[in-house]
Order: structure tokens, then C-alpha cells, then sequence
């Protein structure tokens, strides 16, 4: 979802084809650097993680609703309308904690929530298909050309340092459990419009939102291997499903998996590095062939996507009520199209919105209700210390006297 932020505008531009290279050789770097920590670092990390509490995980998720907030759309306030929105969706369903329903209005369908990726396909497919359908008719669709299908030599100085950045922001996250691929990616994307020097180009194609984010989801793939297989714990649905496999053999992932199952853990760590040569032999090659798609008349194009949109979001739940909830959230994200504000601070409310109100309580609940313990770790109060940095530094920096001034 990050890297269609900048990689949709590039494909309108004309530059599909370096988007997906982009993406594909991110993906290469953060997958093989984290793979390398992965082995150097398992021990280590999986003791931090150990040692990270609910208040550490509610302040990460806080760091992440602030800094997504804080860099997309035209204003703060539209960003914090679109999270505000997403959080609201979150609640749909039952109280995690006393079981009592919440925004579902008697319905037992709504009971188990929203998932997920009914609001991400209505969102950003559904809210962009009902987009250009509006505008169709006002105008004739322009041709979106495929352009050449390499990387050039000004793309590869602009994005490796984001595929060097990613894994170093994406590792981390996925050994604890509050992370996976969500946060990192959305931290990257914020990182990397804060470093760069063509700020110009952000929302209309920087090659370095795609590039940044597609190496941190990559590398947190790997750290979500540090925690299953050290500590049992999985942190993501796909290490859950991996975990079960392990069970399904008699084997226990834990301390001691390194010591009694050597040649399965090396075995597998050694696929990971097989497989990311593979996956960039066969990416780069079809890179120019899978965007020759853009080829295709705009109007069947988004028919075709309002179909598989369809389609994916039935296969979720099998539920009819599932195709209406996509449509409503689909004219939703049409709304905010209109109105200027940004979808990706909703998709992270849905997302993060119901762990970070578990977080929360637990975090209140050991505290017997006190707020300070919510800053009583030393990790903790370092996050918020960025936090109030994000929202201060747009003030300090008005203060500050401009270059030039006053001569």
C-alpha cells in the first residue's frame, strides 16, 4: 500500500516500468540484508523484544499515527481527519476486552469487525475506480505511456540509499509484536520524504517511496523469523501459519530449536537467500511486461478491478454483507478523493487502531489507572520524545530566522 503512493503517480508518468524495478531490487536488498542480521542477530534481538511492555507497543503505534499524520496530504488537520476516520472503523465489532458490541447496529456480521482488507481494496481500489469514472466523462482518458524499462543512472543514486535505510527501519519491527510489515513501511515512507532532496516530487512519483518502504517490508520478513523461531512467537499471520507447520512435525520453535534442529533452521534460513535471488531474476525481466498493462482502455481496466476487488473482498468472509461494506467504504474513499484527504492514515487506523487501544488498557490496567504508566520505561519516554518533536518542529522551525532575512 506504501509503495503504490509514489508508484501509481509513476506509472501515470510514464514510469511503471522503474517503479517495479525499483520495488523488485528493494525487496532483493532488504531481504537479503535482513537475512544476514537474522543470522547474526537472533539471539539479541529476541531478548529485546522480550523486555518491550504494553506501554513500549502503544507509544511505537503513537509514533506511527503522528508521523503518518504529520506528512501526508495538504494539511495536518486533513491527515488527522482521514486517521480519525480509520480509527472509527477499528471499533467495529466487539470490545476485545469485555466483549460488548461497538458501532455494529445489532448486526451479528459485523460482530468480528472490519477486516482489513475490505477497507484497503475499498479505499484505494474501489475509492480510485469511482474516481476516474467521474471524470471520465468530463474528458477523454489520456494514454499513459509504458516508457523505457530500466533503471537509469540518476534512479540508482537516489534510491540506494533508501534500499541501504529500509532494512535498519524494517528488521527491528518485525521481531517484536507489535510490528510486521505495517509500521516500518509507513516510517520508511516518512523518512525518506524527510531526507530527500526532490520534495517536489512527493505525491507525484518519488522514486524513493517505493524504493525505501518495498526494502523494509522485506527485511521485517526476516525479522519476524527472529521471534518464531527463538521464542515461539509469532508475529505476523504468515509466521502463525508457519508456526502451526512446525507443530504439525513435533517441533517446538524456541531457545534451544537452534541446538536439536540445526539442518532445518539453516536449511530454511538458506532457502531465504535462494529465494531472493530468484524472485529478482524473475521481477526485474517481467518489471516492463506487467506495466504494459497500463496499455489497456482506462474503462475495462477499472471494470476488471472493480470485479477482482469484488471478488477478493467475498472471499474474506464469504458474506454478502461484505460486498456492501466494501461499496460503502469504497464511496468513502471516493469522499475523501474529493476533499483532499489522505487514504493512508485511515488504512493505519484500521490497522494499528484496535492493538494500540489493547495496548493501551493493558498499559492503564498495570498502572491501576495512573497515566504515568504510560512513561514508565525509558523506551517509552525516547518515543515520545520524537513524538513531541514531530508535532513541534513545523512551529520552531517558523521561529527560526530565515536564510537571507533582514539583510
Amino acid at each position: 500500500m506504501v509503495a503504490a503512493m509514489e508508484g501509481n503517480p509513476m506509472a501515470k508518468s510514464g514510469r511503471g516500468a522503474q517503479a517495479l524495478a525499483a520495488a523488485a531490487i528493494g525487496h532483493f536488498a532488504g531481504g537479503m540484508v535482513g537475512t544476514v542480521l537474522l543470522v547474526a542477530l537472533a539471539p539479541t534481538v529476541a531478548d529485546l523484544a522480550v523486555d518491550i511492555g504494553a506501554p513500549d507497543y502503544f507509544a511505537i503505534m503513537v509514533l506511527a499515527f503522528i508521523a503518518v499524520t504529520s506528512v501526508l496530504g495538504s494539511s495536518r488537520i486533513r491527515g488527522l481527519a482521514s486517521l480519525l476516520i480509520g480509527l472509527t472503523i477499528g471499533l467495529v465489532g466487539l470490545d476485545q476486552m469485555t466483549g460488548q458490541q461497538r458501532l455494529t447496529f445489532g448486526s451479528l456480521q459485523l460482530a468480528d469487525g472490519v477486516d482489513v482488507v475490505i477497507v484497503a481494496v475499498g479505499l484505494f481500489a474501489i475509492g480510485e475506480a469511482l474516481w476516474v469514472a467521474a471524470h471520465l466523462r468530463r474528458r477523454p482518458p489520456d494514454p499513459i505511456p509504458v516508457g523505457r524499462p530500466w533503471l537509469g543512472r540518476a534512479d540508482l543514486r537516489r534510491t540506494w540509499k533508501s534500499w541501504a535505510r529500509g532494512p535498519f527501519i524494517g528488521f527491528p519491527f518485525g521481531a517484536i509484536p507489535a510490528g510486521g510489515a505495517e509500521i516500518p513501511t509507513f516510517l520508511s515512507y516518512v523518512t525518506e520524504k524527510r531526507l530527500s532532496k526532490h520534495k517536489d516530487e512527493w505525491g507525484k512519483g518519488a522514486i524513493e517511496g517505493v524504493a525505501g518502504p518495498e526494502s523494509a517490508a522485506s527485511a521485517s520478513a526476516a525479522g519476524t523469523l527472529v521471534s518464531m523461531l527463538t521464542l515461539g512467537l509469532p508475529t505476523t499471520a504468515v509466521a502463525a501459519v508457519m508456526l502451526a507447520a512446525f507443530q504439525q512435525y513435533g517441533i517446538q520453535p524456541g531457545p534451544l530449536l537452534f541446538e536439536r534442529e540445526p539442518d532445518l533452521v539453516w536449511g530454511l534460513i538458506a532457502s531465504l537467500f535462494v529465494g531472493m535471488v530468484l524472485l529478482l531474476a524473475l521481477n526485474l525481466p517481467l518489471a516492463p511486461v506487467w506495466a504494459k498493462l497500463l496499455r489497456v482502455p482506462r474503462p475495462y481496466l477499472y471494470a476488471g478491478i472493480m470485479f477482482f476487488a469484488a471478488v477478493g473482498a467475498y472471499a474474506v468472509g464469504g458474506e454478502v454483507i461484505d460486498l456492501v461494506i466494501l461499496l460503502i467504504i469504497g464511496l468513502i474513499g471516493f469522499g475523501m478523493r474529493r476533499y483532499g484527504l489522505p487514504v493512508l492514515p485511515a488504512v493505519i487506523g484500521v490497522i494499528l487502531g484496535p492493538a494500540a487501544e489493547q495496548q493501551l488498557r493493558r498499559a492503564l490496567q498495570i498502572s491501576d489507572g495512573s497515566v504515568s504508566g504510560l512513561v514508565d520505561t525509558p523506551f517509552s519516554v525516547i518515543v515520545y520524545a520524537v513524538v513531541v518533536l514531530l508535532l513541534a518542529w513545523p512551529l520552531v522551525r517558523r521561529a527560526l530566522p530565515r536564510k537571507g532575512a533582514g539583510t
